[in-house]
């Protein structure tokens, strides 16, 4: 790889199981809790289906990106405007990009944003978008490296590098 190839940080599945321990406890820790837990596909999934089988708790799967989104994001909105209190759950809040725009959508479809808390194993503190529970946390304008979770572990080492390299920003 040259230069200008991104840093590939493989997280191992011990790190990743300590990761969803520390969200679970960080949950736990509080006065809110979760009734449904949501996958954000793709990277969210993982980690929510592990989350909720710690947490004991049942989860949906979404992903907001596609053209099938928009009756389980108004499944989700639904729950939430009803009182169900839903724990969004994700890999990385790298630059809120995502977060932003699940929230935008499900405030869009009624959703009740007192019940939604979003939940990451990797929180970038300069990011744009603040979740309530993360596992660790970096400083994007400090650390470049491209983390590489456990389920993406059987792409290609050039898949990877192509999906870091199309979104240079977080690498510069």
């Amino acid at each position: 790889m040259s230069n200008d190839s991104p840093i590939l940080h493989p997280i191992t599945h011990d790190r990743f199981l300590a990761d969803v321990q520390a969200l679970a406890r960080a949950v736990e820790a509080g006065d809110w809790a979760p009734d449904m837990l949501v996958g954000v596909g793709r990277g969210g999934l993982v980690p929510a289906v592990y989350l909720s089988h710690r947490l004991n708790c049942p989860m949906l799967s979404i992903d907001y990106s596609s053209a099938s989104a928009d009756a389980a994001l108004a499944d989700v909105a639904a729950r939430s405007a009803a009182g169900t209190q839903l724990l969004i759950v994700d890999d990385i809040n790298d630059s809120g990009g995502t977060i932003s725009a699940l929230r935008g959508l499900l405030a869009d479809k009624g959703g009740d944003m007192a019940h939604l808390r979003f939940a990451v194993l990797l929180n970038n503190r300069r990011s744009g978008q603040s979740v309530d529970y993360w596992a660790d946390s970096v400083d994007r304008d400090t650390d470049k490296r491209w983390f590489v979770f456990p389920w993406e572990e059987l792409a290609t080492q050039q898949a990877i590098v192509d999906e870091a390299l199309s979104v240079p920003d977080r690498l510069a």
